[in-house]
């Protein structure tokens, strides 16, 4: 199959030196066209340039399937959202209603909410009722212009509800249009009744080898924090994780400084995400190592916490990356569009560098950014066309207007 897209008001997002991610200073860097062209063919992008230009692809329209006026708004790649929670059962809003009352979110897990309460929730669904309500929120965050997804487990905390939550993002893979990745969480919080020891033992022990045996995730992670795991914890499960050829992916500095950026460096960890309350310290280690870290703006924005250090890592020359953390208890939100617009907000990050932060880094932050995340020849053709809009820095500045017209995945439009 092949597409054209021509009119395109601005062609943002290329990558024509085969960038993997971007880093500090080169995070401002959106290589852009204005009146541009894009050619498809079979799912991937195939070529792109000027309207203007007299001998273009774009001028020859009978070798084209299917043409596209996009009427002169922009096209950007997908974002990359390389941090979620989005298979879970029900929602949280009672929580909500406690935070506002007072209750941080620590309180409301030493009550039994939090984690706790969304485990006790999924037991009781069967893995196509479960299946189903993921199902709503992957359709969501493909029309808000999502195109990769990293979805974890952690709300089972027993073996067989962290196989079903698996089961159902495997399923996720096999049935929906975007890119998926499967992070399994099982150390996500203590399964009641069982002293965090123990608990560790039957990750590592049990609930590990069998999501191994079904080949049911791509990384391991770990929440490694104030009143969850230990950094000396997370070494032990990171370490059997490798032993299955799972790469480290940890949850960390959310609550308090925890030492998971050690940890993260030590083993070689792909991202290490949250970050909240990063210190200097946790910035110089991070410099030895090739971990991106990823930070999550609509966490500090929904708990009214304080926000990831972003604009020091860039300073640090890092590979800064930002997701959602869509779950059901601290950021029930997918949006993309508007942890952009956090990150410009509240993080101080320039538009271009929130969107490399929310597409190429985070394709980076899944491993995946050979195909995903930018677009250059020979790349998954997963984008997006909006609206007419005057500027890229519209994007996060009109940060609830709703711009994105037309969505494709794998060069097929998404209706």
């Amino acid at each position: 199959m092949k597409l054209l897209v021509k009119n395109i008001g601005t062609l943002s997002g290329l990558n024509t030196e085969k960038v993997r991610r971007r880093y500090g200073e080169d995070m401002s860097v959106l290589p852009s066209i204005n009146n541009a062209w894009l050619s498809v063919i079979d799912g991937k992008f195939s070529d792109f340039g000027p309207m203007c230009s007299d001998d273009t692809a774009a001028q020859r329209t009978d070798d084209y399937d299917t043409i596209i006026d996009a009427e002169g708004g922009m096209v950007l790649p997908s974002f990359c959202d390389s941090h979620t929670h989005l298979v879970y059962a029900g929602s949280r809003e009672q929580e909500f209603v406690d935070k506002i009352n007072g209750l941080s979110y620590a309180e409301i897990a030493r009550r039994g909410g939090g984690i706790l309460n969304s485990a006790d929730r999924l037991h009781s669904l069967s893995e196509d009722e479960l299946y189903e309500q993921s199902m709503t929120r992957v359709r969501e965050i493909i029309k808000k212009g999502t195109g990769a997804v990293e979805i974890k487990s952690g709300y089972g905390l027993s073996t067989e509800d962290e196989l079903k939550m698996l089961r159902v993002i495997r399923r996720i893979k096999e049935t929906a249009p975007l890119k998926v990745m499967s992070t399994f969480l099982g150390a996500h919080a203590v399964a009641r009744g069982m002293s965090q020891s123990s608990y560790v033992d039957l990750v590592v022990n049990e609930m590990l080898p069998a999501v191994a045996a079904e080949g049911l995730a791509d990384f391991i992670d770990v929440f490694c924090d104030e009143g969850f795991f230990t950094p000396e914890e997370t070494s032990r499960i990171l370490e059997a994780g490798a032993r299955y050829g799972l790469k480290g992916k940890i949850h960390g500095e959310e609550l308090a400084p925890s030492g998971v950026v050690e940890v993260a460096v030590k083993h070689g960890a792909l991202s290490v995400d949250h970050l909240e309350s990063m210190t200097d310290v946790d910035i110089e280690m991070l410099r030895s190592s090739d971990t991106i870290p990823t930070a999550l703006p609509g966490t500090s924005f929904f708990l009214n916490m304080p926000f990831a250090p972003a604009r020091k890592m860039i300073s640090a020359g890092f590979p800064l990356a930002i997701a959602s953390d869509y779950n059901p208890g601290s950021t029930p939100s997918g949006d993309m569009k508007f942890v952009v617009s956090l990150a410009c907000i509240k993080m101080r990050l320039m538009p271009e560098e929130a969107l490399n932060a929310a597409t190429i880094n985070g394709a980076a932050a899944m491993g995946i950014s050979r195909e995903y995340g930018s677009i250059g020849k020979g790349m998954i053709a997963n984008f997006f066309i909006t609206d007419p809009i005057p500027s890229i820095a519209f994007i996060p500045y009109a940060y609830t207007t709703p711009i994105i017209r037309r969505v494709f995945l794998e060069g097929k439009e998404i209706v």
